[in-house]
């Protein structure tokens, strides 16, 4: 009797970029962030593969690309699927800036009947907030693609099935069903998918969800505003099961992990594998600008390994801080809490939003002037107030039929799509273009080393962030969260409104494009460079101090010229001090009072 011949089902999962201003895939060599949402649906789908939820005679394979740092083998997944009995492409952590680009790569499977399903933050976020779906995701679905809004968490089986019972519905929408965390397969990617990110980083999510409700966020209508989270054996696991493959650095996903309700117990465990079992690993956080109210926070994030920390902090006005409904961030407690973090070692790197209703070209560049005389910030990064799909800002102007940008692609919080009340739309992108400039003038680079110095930090720890961060902006064209190592483009792959280029046009304008950018990079290494051997020579150099630098005095913070400018008065603050502590205030039904305790 002859052997049953064993199947193939092949799971593709492919993480898209999105056009440059030229119409070429953003792609680097060595991509600075890692996709979370990859090293999710893999561990997802692996444990599918185990438990053979297909049955005993199908083998799944699964294969995973992140278009940031590779180029997509189209041609070679699409041989792969056709000659298996059965899969899918799964394009997977797609923003709304990338959803053109994602529908262009869909496209090439659909044309061979290849199943195509589209998930991420652009179809989730449209799906939750609006009451039809909007034009771009039904235009996509009438291509034959199919939209999964939500996590796959205790449903990746389900999805599986139905594409091997050619049963694939057009929707799969589970907005309203957000999963536990717990006992779940935590996110994994292997080594050689992890190494093509700078410094091999890879990433997980300790949890999901924020409390707050800022208006222009679409993380809180996607993942919710109840905080669901992996326990502190989930983190042992991760970090244990990378150890294995040599990969020590991670960034935590997390939008705000100080709302982690078990952010201490994972502290603890880190802490222990850390100072009791030796294990050498550090990671990335992104927090809120309350985390330090909670009592060793900073310092047990320190000792668990956090080398560097996001903060939000997006604007030092009130006014614009309430029109967001950012109402958690308390401007006279940002160089407290900025102190504490550089006290423990940590490096700090925050954002700033340009184009708040407030604003106009001088009250930004006034704020930036502020910031960089005032906190004592290592890194900051500028961005457009932007009306994302799935942010109560981007449900407003869309209810109201306000003009916003129809093109998604630009959406990658670094262009101006929507109309602003003070400003021309060439007013805000030069205030945006001059903030840059701004805070990573020579002076003001100067002075983050001397700040560096002055703590006994290496200023090469100095000296490549900023590197990396403004170059990217500088002389790559491209926003630091899109950045990566070494740009690459291919001549083919480019955006069907623009013309392939001859390749005897593109290969020596590029050659020339590489050679100039290689020599601008070149250069601004080694000004940083001298800048810091200079300030490493100086023997004075840990006697370095600045207002940034100078303690917090309670009495004396009605003197910060960010409270005297936004109209801060001490009674003010005392006020909401007040506030905050008082049973009345707990009994508000305000979650972010709730949240800030």
């Amino acid at each position: 009797m002859a052997a049953t011949r064993q199947k193939r089902f092949v799971i593709a999962l492919l993480k898209p970029s999105r056009y440059d201003v030229d119409g070429y895939v953003i792609q680097w060599y060595r991509s600075a962030i890692p996709c979370n949402t990859i090293a999710t649906l893999y561990a997802l789908a692996n444990d599918c593969a185990q438990r053979q939820v297909l049955g005993p005679e199908v083998d799944i394979e699964i294969v995973a690309h992140d278009e940031t740092n590779t180029v997509v083998p189209i041609k070679k997944l699409v041989r792969n699927i056709k000659s298996a009995d059965g899969g899918f492409v799964g394009l997977v952590g797609v923003q709304s800036n990338q959803f053109p680009r994602s529908v262009d790569i869909a496209k090439q499977f659909l044309a061979h009947d290849i199943p195509v399903i589209n998930g991420g933050f652009h179809v989730s976020g449209c799906l939750s907030m609006l009451k039809e779906i909007p034009s771009d995701i039904q235009a996509a679905m009438d291509l034959g693609m199919t939209i999964y809004a939500g996590e796959a968490e205790g449903r990746f089986d389900q999805l599986i099935q139905d594409v091997w019972c050619k049963s694939l519905k057009p929707v799969y929408d589970y907005m309203n069903d957000l999963p536990s965390l717990e006992d779940i397969p935590p996110p994994f990617l292997p080594e050689n998918i992890v190494r093509r990110t700078a410094g091999a980083y890879t990433s997980f999510d300790a949890g999901r969800g924020c409390p707050f409700q800022c208006s222009f966020c679409s993380i809180i209508n996607v993942q919710g505003r109840i905080s669901r989270g992996r326990t502190p054996d989930d983190i042992e696991k991760i970090i244990r099961s990378n150890a294995e493959q040599g990969i020590k650095r991670f960034m935590v996903t997390d939008d705000n992990f100080a709302r982690h309700r078990d952010w201490e117990p994972i502290f603890d465990r880190l802490i222990y594998l850390r100072e009791e079992k030796g294990m050498k690993f550090k990671f990335v956080l992104q927090v809120d600008a309350l985390c330090h109210r909670h009592p060793k926070f900073i310092e047990k994030a320190a000792r668990a390994g956090c080398h560097w920390v996001y903060i939000g902090l997006e604007s030092i006005s009130p006014e614009n801080l309430m029109a967001a409904k950012k109402r958690q961030n308390k401007i006279w407690e940002y160089r407290k809490m900025l102190q504490e973090w550089k006290k423990h070692g940590v490096m700090t790197y925050v954002g700033f939003i340009t184009g708040f209703p407030a604003d106009t070209p001088e009250t930004i560049a006034r704020d930036v002037e502020i910031i960089k005389r005032e906190l004592p910030v290592e890194l900051m990064e500028f961005f457009f107030l932007t009306p994302l799909p799935g942010s109560e800002d981007h449900k407003r102007a869309y209810e109201s039929g306000a003009w916003m940008d129809a093109d998604m692609n630009k959406y990658a919080l670094c262009n101006a799509v929507s109309e602003h009340p003070k400003m021309s739309k060439d007013e805000w992108t030069s205030a945006y273009k001059n903030a840059w400039k701004q805070y990573y003038s020579d002076d003001h680079i100067e002075a983050m080393m001397r700040r560096a110095a002055s703590c006994g930090k290496p200023l090469k720890k100095m000296v490549w962030p900023i590197l990396l961060f403004y170059g990217s902006y500088s002389i790559e064209g491209i926003h630091p969260v899109e950045s990566g190592m070494v740009r690459r483009k291919v001549r083919t792959t480019r955006r069907s409104s623009f013309k392939i280029e001859n390749p005897f046009v593109f290969y020596p304008k590029r050659a020339l494009e590489v050679a100039s950018t290689l020599n601008r990079w070149r250069r601004f290494y080694k000004h940083l460079d001298a800048m810091a051997k200079r300030i490493e020579d100086d023997p004075a150099k840990l006697d370095y101090m600045d207002e940034a630098m100078s303690p917090v005095i309670e009495e004396d913070v009605n003197d910060l010229e960010m409270i005297q400018v936004h109209g801060e008065t001490a009674n003010q603050i005392q006020r909401a001090k007040i506030d905050l502590k008082s049973p009345k205030a707990r009994k508000k039904p305000d979650d972010d009072l709730i949240a800030a305790e």
